[in-house]
Formats: C-alpha cells, sequence, structure tokens
C-alpha cells in the first residue's frame, strides 16, 4: 500500500469509516506526539480487531477541540467482517467520545480525501445571558443580542469564488487564498433561539477559515462590522486583523463531506 493511501494492496479490502466524535479531549484529527488523535484511536481500534496495524485517512484534519457528525475515513484492512458488524467491533474497544456509525467496502481507488467534493460545517453560538452547561462542549458563548438577520445577510457575501487571505490564521500552509463556498447561512433553532446556528458549505478550506468567519459575521450581529467590509476583503483588499476574532474550536462541527459517489448513501 503507498503511503498517501491511494493504493491498496493486492488481497486486502478497503473499508470506509463514518464516524463521530466529540473533539473535546482529542488534539485534532491527525495523529501528533503531544496527545491522543482520533487517527491514533481508530487505528489502535482497527490494529486490536484485525490484529495488524492498518493506517488510517481521514477526510479532513481537524484541529484540537473541533467535533464531528459526518467525518469519512478509510482503511485498508487484511480479511472481511461484515460491514455491519465493523462499528459494533471497534466501538467495543474505544471510549464513548468516538464513534464508528457504520462501515461499508468500496472499492480499491476510493479514497476519503481526495474524493471529496465538499464539506458543510456548523459553528454553534450559545447566544443568552449565561451560558448552557449541557452545551459547554459543543457551543461557544457570545452575551448579548447577536442581530441574526443582519449575520444572514453578511453571510451571503461568502458565497461564491473569493480571496479569503483575511479569513484564514495567520502561520497557516502557504497555500491558495481562493475558495469556494456553496452557501453560507445564520439561523437561530426555532425549538432553541438561544442557539445560533452558522452553516458554511464549501469546496475546501483553509486552516481556522470557518472559525474566522464566524468570528466575523458575530462583529456583525454586535454591529461592530458590516457587510460591506467583509465584502472588500473578500476581494483581497484587507488584512486578517480587520476581520473577525477566531472563535473557539469547541463551537465547531463537521456535519457532512460530499462525494459523487457517497458510499454511506443508499443506491450510490
Amino acid at each position: 500500500m503507498e503511503e498517501d493511501g491511494k493504493t491498496k494492496g493486492n488481497t486486502d479490502i478497503r473499508i470506509a469509516l463514518l464516524t463521530e466524535y466529540d473533539g473535546t479531549d482529542f488534539v485534532g484529527f491527525q495523529r501528533q506526539n503531544n496527545g491522543r488523535s482520533v487517527q491514533q484511536t481508530l487505528e489502535e481500534a482497527v490494529e486490536k480487531v484485525y490484529g495488524r496495524f492498518c493506517r488510517i485517512y481521514g477526510c479532513s484534519r481537524t484541529d484540537s477541540g473541533v467535533h464531528a457528525r459526518g467525518h469519512v475515513s478509510h482503511v485498508d484492512v487484511p480479511f472481511p467482517i461484515p460491514p455491519d458488524k465493523i462499528p459494533l467491533a471497534l466501538n467495543a474497544v474505544m471510549e464513548e467520545d468516538l464513534v464508528v456509525l457504520a462501515a461499508k467496502e468500496v472499492p480499491g481507488d476510493f479514497h476519503a480525501r481526495f474524493d471529496a467534493k465538499g464539506k458543510r460545517y456548523c459553528y454553534r453560538i450559545r447566544n443568552a445571558m449565561v451560558p448552557s452547561a449541557i452545551g459547554r462542549r459543543t457551543e461557544a458563548f457570545v452575551p448579548g443580542k447577536l442581530d441574526v438577520d443582519a449575520m444572514d445577510d453578511a453571510a451571503k457575501e461568502f458565497i461564491g469564488t473569493h480571496d479569503f487571505s483575511a479569513f484564514r490564521a495567520q502561520g497557516g500552509p502557504d497555500i491558495s487564498p481562493i475558495r469556494t463556498m456553496r452557501n453560507v447561512f445564520v439561523r437561530r433553532k426555532e425549538d432553541d433561539p438561544d442557539l445560533v446556528e452558522i452553516t458554511v458549505e464549501g469546496e475546501s478550506f483553509l486552516y481556522n477559515m470557518v472559525r474566522i468567519m464566524a468570528g466575523s459575521l458575530v462583529y456583525v450581529g454586535q454591529k461592530k462590522m458590516t457587510g460591506e467590509e467583509i465584502r472588500t476583503l473578500l476581494l483581497g483588499q484587507g488584512a486578517r486583523k480587520e476581520a473577525g476574532k477566531t472563535m473557539p474550536a469547541k463551537g465547531l462541527t463537521l456535519e457532512e463531506v460530499f462525494y459523487e459517489k457517497n458510499p454511506f448513501l443508499p443506491n450510490q
């Protein structure tokens, strides 16, 4: 098997895994030396079940503290187990903050990262007088009434292809800042009006990009920034310091990954 996970061994079986995790106690998805990662935890579970180390390849390297409801990865395993039994086997040897929701056998050229056509994230904000004890691990807290209508209007500025230089963390990878957002909108939950959700769907993202977009929209909701200022920044006419703050990681969740042929959808 090649190091990038594009080609499987002659006898290996490629499996796609759909996972959900609470990122609070992880250093992110990617294996690191400074703490427990999602990749490491999955690899250790796979080794216990299959009796051999197998490299996990993820669709996204979520940062420390970021959560996922629909993270996709793939792994090449040495022998078959019925796909409906794989989640049971892996979950039995992992802690409760990481769960395999589903497993599917996929073609040998399927790649969780390189085949992904886009991702949907949701940033959740508890906008109330006091924070939520139950939601403290998955929500950011912003007191003072946010103007969600103004935030939603400004969110439309992000849709399309733009220069996101002002919306990425300094010191991030030196790659093109041009990104395409398919949809960005802001809503208060009908059944929980103190919870504001910022939904962002795009092809790919820069380091901390969604958290900075969320911070900029919070500034709009607080009357500290306007949609016109966001539009100017998206023309590449501004520096990182002119956008909003980087919101805490705990409010961000990877909700869904899109594929031309999604292994977890029927008839695909």
